[in-house]
């Protein structure tokens, strides 16, 4: 344990990775796919969603130390076969680590675990087809199945896998946005018409303030602190909200620049407001009411001429924020006034303002509140269709947008399911689906029987770890697709199989040639990703070809849909995204541009606002009280520096210093003392809720800079936490930032796991 990190990236960052994909890849391999990461021909980066800048504005070395590690993680030399699963039964597997699992290399193989079974075992792909297929007509009714999926597959292969649940007559289409962004999708859609951000990434270099709100970009999406880097160079001030100092957000040392390896680097955050866990919702409800009852004096930052020609609600708004007790709001953040103030200065002096967050905001009980303040915040001056200003959710997987513009949704539009019938000549289901926490429920109640997982880590994900996996088990039949071992293979119901398929990294050739996939950022870019690299045995499948065997399995011969020519050909697949979703028209020419294109967002593009109203919608909110206990601290799940979500990539989480150990748990020095603990302690961690207590044993205590009340642990381990109705209205996102808990010291005769 060392202090926490003053600055992000530098030498450090080269050095990790340079090790890590040299290690797991070889230096040929290494180089090779590095080379062309995040470039126009390569291939898109396996890590987050943040954008590249156009083609002739790109550094030739475009990643950042996470997407190295993604890279090590997507492609290593070591590889799985039938052998490694005769070696480790079920219950071996299960006993590993998840660092383990995912370190034992490239799935290569088709593997069934049959009923009663303690080992999986291979299966030709045609028998595991034959398997599937069996199960799935089995069922009584299409909703007893569930298609989840990760937001790392591709356009093509989301596309192709709502209409395999479709056309088998269900909408249980959960995805990993019901996990993080959800609340996002369903707070701006209601107010912009639209749940995706505002913002193109050259709007940063023009922004006047910029918000980082509930983030921590040095470890979770880096290439955005070169972002901020050249918006400070401009003239841009930062604020940073959030509990912990995030050292990216301190100072960046860009490796691209002399000053970033040898000089101190950039000074990013202007102030930084280490808000209490659910305060959010208060400050900006404050900012936006200081604005309203300043009246006269806010004058130059309320933009009266965009509120009455494009929204809705603002006297309703007003009226409101007007009855509320300010104090309770700023007691509600466990902020000081003075640096409140210092941060509403910054923001009211601006006329371009750009409000970023991820999953520190969606993650709340409050979270579609939280969102609608800061929307509130936005609309007040304006800042929307206005170049330098917008709203920026920072998305997480590398196509989870994506992933939700191809379609995969559990309560789909009209419009889509209307365009599906049209185009394919199949009628859709047009009942609702289950989303992520549903799915759950389902399984555990024996209403759903077989899922099928299009990547993603299922179980380790979601919330409260012994339900789920209790609910897992009662499946008759588990299918994951994926590229490499996770908790969820291991998880099994009465039947699994295990899919091995290409990596975004292989080169995927067919009858038609070598095939490219298309992903979306988290701005609306849409762009072309190429394979570089041999697949690491013959005769692996895409994740498209695996989609369409299944669906051949299924359904006659003579089905409307052509399975078999799809399969094989991409370009016939966009062909069809082109004529069925909206702003992909002339996808196959447009996406063989060097940039890709952009889609459609007509509240930045031309000021329109597709809501009931017609116009953008003021929102109000109410901020629920914040009752303390001396017992009880709010605990946040969060992510090392050393991993990405699920998969844990090594042990050190450098920037908070902290090594060799996810057992910990981030305190405030004065909680500590007067909880009865030291620093070093071993505590047992009990989440309070009204049905019952889960527990992990034996976490570390470590003084740390967190607000005083709150706590940090790391996730999937502390998932086992978190209730699985522990969530807000609507998204049913899990609240993995807000999760009450009290401390017991640990005993040696209790578990440790």
């Amino acid at each position: 344990m060392s202090a926490p990190a003053e600055w992000a990236t530098g030498v450090p960052a080269i050095a990790v990775s340079i090790q890590r994909t040299v290690r797991a890849m070889g230096a040929g391999r290494a180089a090779r796919s590095l080379a062309v990461i995040n470039q126009p021909g390569g291939y898109d980066c396996p890590g987050c969603a943040w954008p590249e800048a156009a083609p002739g504005q790109r550094h030739r070395i475009e990643f950042c130390e996470s997407g190295a590690k993604a890279v090590a993680e997507a492609a290593p030399k070591a590889v799985i076969d039938s052998a490694f699963f005769a070696r480790h039964s079920l219950d071996d597997l299960r006993s590993r680590s998840d660092y383990w699992l995912g370190s034992a290399g490239r799935l290569t193989t088709p593997m069934i675990k049959r009923p009663g079974a303690d080992f999986y075992e291979p299966i030709t792909w045609a028998d595991s087809m034959v398997e599937i297929g069996r199960q799935l007509q089995a069922l009584d009714s299409p909703d007893q199945a569930v298609f989840y999926t990760s937001g790392r597959t591709s356009n093509e292969a989301a596309f192709m896998f709502q209409l395999l649940a479709r056309c088998f007559g269900t909408n249980n289409l959960p995805d990993c946005s019901n996990m993080c962004h959800e609340p996002t999708s369903v707070a701006l859609r209601d107010s912009i018409g639209i749940g995706k951000g505002s913002v193109r990434l050259d709007d940063f270099v023009h922004a006047d303030v910029i918000i980082i709100a509930g983030q921590n970009p040095g470890s979770n999406h880096p290439r955005m602190l070169a972002t901020l880097e050249q918006a400070k160079q401009a003239g841009a001030r930062i604020i940073a909200i959030n509990p912990l100092p995030e050292a990216g957000l301190l100072r960046f040392k860009n490796p691209q620049r002399l000053k970033g390896i040898v000089g101190r680097g950039t000074e990013l955050a202007d102030v930084h407001l280490p808000i209490r866990l659910g305060g959010d919702q208060a400050l900006f409800q404050l900012w936006n009411k200081w604005i309203v009852d300043g009246g006269d004096t806010q004058s130059g930052f309320i933009d009266r001429s965009f509120i009455g020609e494009y929204t809705a609600g603002y006297e309703a708004l007003t009226d409101h924020l007007r009855t509320i007790d300010e104090q309770s709001l700023i007691a509600a953040t466990g902020l000081d006034l003075v640096d409140i103030r210092a941060a509403f200065a910054l923001v009211t002096n601006s006329k371009r303002l750009i409000i970023c967050w991820a999953m520190g905001i969606t993650q709340h009980l409050n979270a579609i509140g939280t969102i609608n303040e800061l929307t509130n915040l936005a609309l007040l001056g304006g800042h929307i269709g206005r170049q330098g200003a917008g709203l920026c959710p920072v998305r997480g997987h590398s196509n989870v947008q994506g992933d939700r513009t191809m379609g995969i949704f559990d309560r789909p539009e009209p419009e889509l399911l209307d365009s599906l019938e049209r185009h394919f000549g199949v009628a859709m289901p047009r009942h609702a689906g289950v989303d992520t926490v549903a799915s759950i429920r389902k399984f555990a109640s024996g209403s759903a029987q077989v899922m099928i997982g299009l990547g993603g880590n299922f179980t380790r994900a979601t919330p409260d770890s012994d339900y789920t996996e209790a609910a897992m088990a009662t499946a008759k039949l588990t299918v994951q697709i994926s590229t490499k071992l996770n908790r969820s293979h291991v998880i099994t119901g009465e039947t699994a199989i295990i899919l091995p398929t290409l990596s975004r990294l292989d080169i995927d050739t067919t009858s038609h040639g070598e095939q490219f996939v298309t992903v979306e950022d988290s701005m609306g870019m849409v762009h072309a990703s190429h394979g570089v690299l041999a697949p690491p045995v013959a005769g692996m499948h895409s994740e498209v070809a695996l989609i369409c065997d299944v669906a051949r399995q299924v359904f006659a011969s003579d089905h409307p849909v052509e399975w078999a020519d799809l399969r094989e050909n991409n370009d016939l697949i966009r062909d069809h995204i082109g004529q069925v979703i909206p702003g992909f028209t002339d996808f196959n020419r447009r996406v063989g541009q060097p940039a890709g294109f952009e889609l459609p967002h007509p509240p930045r593009d031309q000021r329109v606002f597709n809501t009931d109203s017609g116009r953008a919608n003021f929102s109000t909110t109410h901020v629920a009280s914040t009752a303390e206990t001396s017992r009880h601290l709010l605990l946040q799940t969060l992510r090392s520096h050393d991993q990405y979500n699920t998969t844990i990539y090594g042990h050190e989480d450098r920037y908070r210093g902290i090594s060799g150990d996810r057992k910990i748990i981030m305190i405030n020095p004065d909680d500590i003392t007067n909880l009865g603990f030291h620093d070093g302690d071993l505590v047992d961690i009990i989440s309070v809720f009204s049905d019952h207590e889960r527990s992990v044993y034996g976490y570390r205590v470590i003084a740390y800079p967190t607000p005083v009340g709150c706590a940090a642990a790391y996730y999937p381990e502390t998932n086992a936490l978190i209730a699985l109705d522990h969530h807000g209205p609507e998204a049913q996102t899990p609240a993995a930032k807000a999760v009450p808990i009290r401390l017991e010291l640990h005993l040696p005769d209790k578990s440790v796991g």
